[in-house]
C-alpha cells in the first residue's frame, strides 16, 4: 500500500557526488584495514557505524547535508569492507602455489561481479525480509541509531550547542594510539609485539604466550567475553593438552630448540585438530540455521513472482525488475569472461577448457544465488558479524572441489601434477566468487533495513552499495599484492630469506586450501582432522546443554574454541584480554550507576565501538603503509624492515616496553570508555 502521510525528506539529496567521493575514500580506509586484519587473524569488523560516524563528522561542513546522505555513504563504504572477505579464499591461490601475485583485473573483476550479483539476488527479498518481517537486523538497526543521534547532534550543533559530533573523536583517538604503537613495532621494531615463556615438564614442551596488538584488543572488546573465554579453551587445548602430549611423544634429540620443536608441531599436527573443530562447528552452524534459510530461499523465490508495487513512494522503489536482469546478466557475463581467462592460461583441449568455464560460471551463479538468500536470511535473524560467512565458505569449496574432481576424474586431467593444481587453483578462484556474493548479500539487508528506518529510497541505496562494490573490488587486489610482498603468507613467501614470523596467518585460506588440496589429492591428515571433529561434537554438546540450562545466558561456540586451537597464540591472547575488559567495564558500570546503568551502558556501548574500531583502523593503515615501504625498499635493493633501529641485545628491553605499552592501551580504553558513561 503506497504511503499517503507527508513526506519529512521530499526533495532531499541522497546520492551526490560529494558523498560518493567520500564513501570511496572511506572506502579505501576500510578496505585496506579489513583486508589486513583479514589475513592477520581472520577477524573484519563491521564498518557501518564507523562509516556513518566519519561520513557524519565531514558532511556537518557542507551545505545541505542530511541524514539520508550520510546513510548513502556508510551504505557505499560497508559494502567495500563488507567485499574484503574475499580473502578468506583468494590467497589461497598463492599457497598452493599457482599465483605468485594478485592479478589486478581479475581479481578486480571476480570481486566486483560478484559483489554486485549478492547485491541484485538481495534486493527481491527486501520487502518480505526487511519491510515485513520481524527479524531483529542488529547492526543495521544499531547503525540508523548512530545516523539519528548524529543527525539531531548537527542539528544542536548549528543551534549552537557544543554536543554534536563526539564520536568521530573516539574514532580518532583510537587510531593515532594504535597507529603510534603499530609504527613503533613494525616501523622501528623497538617495541615488541609479542612474548612468550617457554618451560619443560619432562620433555613435554609448554607456553605462556601473550600478543600486544591493540586493534586485537578493540577486536576482543567487539567479540565478548563468551567468544573470548572460547578461545581461551583452544588455547588450553592446543598449547596446555596437544603440544605438551605430542612433544612428550617425540624422541629426545639433543640441543633441540624448544619453541622451533613446538611451533613444528603446532604446524603440523595441532592446527589440524583446530581445522577440524572450526570444520565441525562451522558445519554445525549451517545446520541449526536450516530452517531460516530454507525460509530465506522460499522468501527469495516468492519474491520473484511477487506483485508488491514498487513503483509507489519513494521509500517503496526498488531498482526495477529490468535493471535488476541486464545487471544479473551483465555479471554472468563478466564472470564468464574472467573464468573463461583463467582457464584459457592453462592451455588446455577446447572441448574441457569450455566445459569448466560452463561449469564454473553456473556453480558460482547457482549457490551464489543459493547463499545469498540463506545469508541475507541469517544476518537480519544473528547480524552480520555473526553470520557464519566461513561456513558458507567451506561448504562451497566442498561443493566445488567434488564437481570439478568428477569432471577432473573423467577427462583425465588428474593424470598431470601441473593440471592437478590448476584444477585446485579454479575451485578456489570459483569459491571466492561465491564468497564475494554471499558476503555482499549479507551486508545488503543490513544496510536496507538502516535505510528503511531512516526513510531512505532503496534503489538509491542499491545503486551505492554496487559503487561500493566496485570501489572496495578496486582496492583489494593492489592492497592484497602489497601486504603479500611485504609480509607474505603463511606457507606462501615471496622471496628467500624472509622472516616467517611477519607472515600474516591468512587463516580462513589456509582452512580452505587444505581442504581442497586434500580432496583433489586425497592425502588430508584425517586422524588429527577427525580428532578435532570429535572435540567439535563434544563442544557443541556442551554448548547445547549450557544454553539450555542457563535459559541463553551462557555458551560455548565450538567455532571460537576452533579458532583458538588453529590461530598463532600471540594473535589469540589480546583479543582474550580485550573480551575480559570489556566484560569488567560492564561490571563496573553496573556497579557504578545500579538502576539508571542501563544508560550508562548505551553510552558506553558506543565509546567502547567506535574507540575498538579506531584502533583497528589505527593499526591496520600503519600495517599497509609500512608495507608500502617494504616493496618500496625491497624493489630497490634494501631490506625487509627499512625502517627498523639498529638496536643490538634488545629483545628482552623491547618486550617489557610491549608490555608496558599494551597495559597502557587498556588504561586509556578503560578510562575513555567509564568517562563516556558518566
Amino acid at each position: 500500500m503506497t504511503e499517503t502521510v507527508h513526506d519529512p525528506y521530499a526533495g532531499v539529496r541522497e546520492l551526490t557526488l560529494r558523498g560518493m567521493v567520500l564513501g570511496a575514500l572511506i572506502t579505501l580506509i576500510f578496505t585496506a584495514s579489513n583486508v589486513y586484519l583479514g589475513l592477520k587473524v581472520g577477524l573484519t569488523f563491521a564498518s557501518s557505524i564507523p562509516a556513518a560516524v566519519i561520513s557524519m563528522a565531514i558532511l556537518r561542513f557542507a551545505p545541505g547535508s542530511n541524514i539520508l546522505e550520510n546513510n548513502m555513504v556508510q551504505t557505499q563504504a560497508s559494502a567495500a569492507g563488507t567485499l574484503s572477505s574475499v580473502i578468506f579464499v583468494l590467497p589461497g591461490l598463492l599457497m598452493a602455489g599457482y599465483w605468485s601475485g594478485f592479478p589486478f583485473w581479475q581479481t578486480a573483476l571476480l570481486c566486483s561481479a560478484g559483489g554486485i550479483l549478492g547485491v541484485i539476488f538481495s534486493i527481491p527479498l527486501r520487502y518480505a525480509m526487511v519491510v515485513k518481517s520481524t527479524l531483529p537486523y542488529p547492526e543495521g538497526v544499531a547503525a540508523a541509531e548512530i545516523l539519528k543521534v548524529g543527525s539531531e547532534a548537527q542539528a544542536d550543533a548549528s543551534n549552537g550547542s557544543r554536543n554534536g559530533g563526539t564520536g568521530i573523536r573516539e574514532i580518532a583517538a583510537g587510531g593515532l594510539l594504535a597507529g603510534l604503537v603499530s609504527f613503533l613495532t613494525g616501523g622501528l621494531r623497538v617495541v615488541a609485539d609479542s612474548a612468550s615463556a617457554w618451560f619443560k615438564a619432562g620433555s613435554a614442551i609448554f607456553q605462556l604466550p601473550m600478543g600486544f596488538s591493540l586493534a586485537l584488543l578493540g577486536a576482543g572488546y567487539l567479540v565478548g567475553l563468551t567468544g573470548g573465554l572460547a578461545i581461551l579453551l583452544g588455547i588450553v587445548i592446543a598449547w596446555g593438552v596437544a603440544v605438551p602430549y605430542f612433544s612428550s611423544a617425540l624422541p629426545a634429540v639433543a640441543d633441540a630448540d624448544m619453541a622451533s620443536t613446538a611451533m613444528q608441531i603446532w604446524r603440523e599436527k595441532v592446527r589440524f585438530i583446530g581445522a577440524g573443530t572450526i570444520g565441525i562447528a562451522a558445519i554445525w552452524t549451517l545446520i541449526t540455521l536450516l530452517k531460516p534459510m530454507a525460509e530465506g530461499l522460499k522468501l527469495s523465490f516468492q519474491a520473484l513472482h511477487s506483485e508488491h508495487d514498487s513503483s509507489g513512494h519513494r521509500t517503496e522503489q526498488d531498482l526495477s525488475p529490468k535493471a535488476m536482469i541486464l545487471w544479473a546478466a551483465a555479471m554472468l557475463v563478466v564472470l564468464w569472461m574472467v573464468f573463461h581467462h583463467f582457464v584459457q592460461q592453462a592451455g588446455l583441449p577446447d572441448g574441457i577448457g569450455w566445459t569448466l568455464v560452463v561449469a564454473c560460471t553456473l556453480l558460482a551463479f547457482v549457490i551464489g544465488f543459493l547463499v545469498a538468500a540463506a545469508c541475507g536470511y541469517m544476518a537480519g535473524l544473528v547480524g552480520s558479524s555473526s553470520s557464519p560467512i566461513s561456513g558458507i565458505g567451506i561448504i562451497s569449496i566442498v561443493i566445488i572441489s567434488l564437481v570439478l574432481a568428477a569432471i577432473g576424474e573423467s577427462s583425465g586431467l588428474f593424470a598431470d601434477a601441473g593440471q592437478r593444481s590448476f584444477m585446485l587453483a579454479l575451485t578456489l578462484f570459483c569459491g571466492s566468487a561465491v564468497i564475494s556474493i554471499a558476503s555482499i548479500s549479507n551486508d545488503n539487508l543490513q544496510d536496507l533495513k538502516t535505510g528503511y528506518l531512516v526513510k531512505a529510497t532503496p534503489w538509491r541505496q542499491q545503486v551505492a552499495l554496487i559503487i561500493g562494490c566496485v570501489v572496495g573490488a578496486l582496492v583489494i587486489a593492489p592492497v592484497l599484492d602489497m601486504l603479500y610482498q611485504a609480509y607474505g603468507f603463511t606457507g606462501a613467501m615471496p622471496r628467500e630469506g624472509m622472516d616467517p614470523d611477519q607472515a600474516l596467518a591468512a587463516p580462513q585460506a589456509t582452512l580452505m586450501t587444505t581442504i581442497a588440496q586434500g580432496i583433489f589429492a586425497h592425502n588430508l591428515q584425517w586422524s588429527y582432522i577427525f580428532t578435532g571433529v570429535a572435540i567439535g561434537v563434544a563442544l557443541i554438546i556442551i554448548d547445547l546443554l549450557l544454553k539450555r540450562s542457563t535459559d541463553e545466558r551462557m555458551a560455548l561456540p565450538a567455532l571460537a574454541v576452533g579458532m583458538g586451537i588453529y590461530l598463532p597464540p600471540s594473535v589469540n591472547m589480546p583479543i582474550i584480554v580485550g573480551a575480559l575488559l570489556a566484560a569488567w567495564l560492564q561490571r563496573r558500570l553496573r556497579a557504578r550507576h545500579g538502576a539508571d546503568s542501563e544508560r550508562a551502558m548505551k553510552s558506553a556501548e558506543r565509546t567502547g565501538t567506535l574507540l575498538a574500531a579506531g584502533l583497528i583502523v589505527g593499526e591496520s593503515l600503519i600495517g599497509v603503509l609500512l608495507a608500502l615501504i617494504i616493496v618500496v625498499s625491497v624493489t630497490n635493493g634494501g631490506s625487509d624492515a627499512p625502517l627498523a633501529l639498529p638496536l643490538e641485545n634488545w629483545d628482552g628491553a623491547a618486550a617489557w616496553l610491549g608490555l608496558a605499552v599494551f597495559i597502557g592501551g587498556m588504561l586509556f580504553f578503560g578510562h575513555r570508555v567509564l568517562r563516556a558513561a558518566r
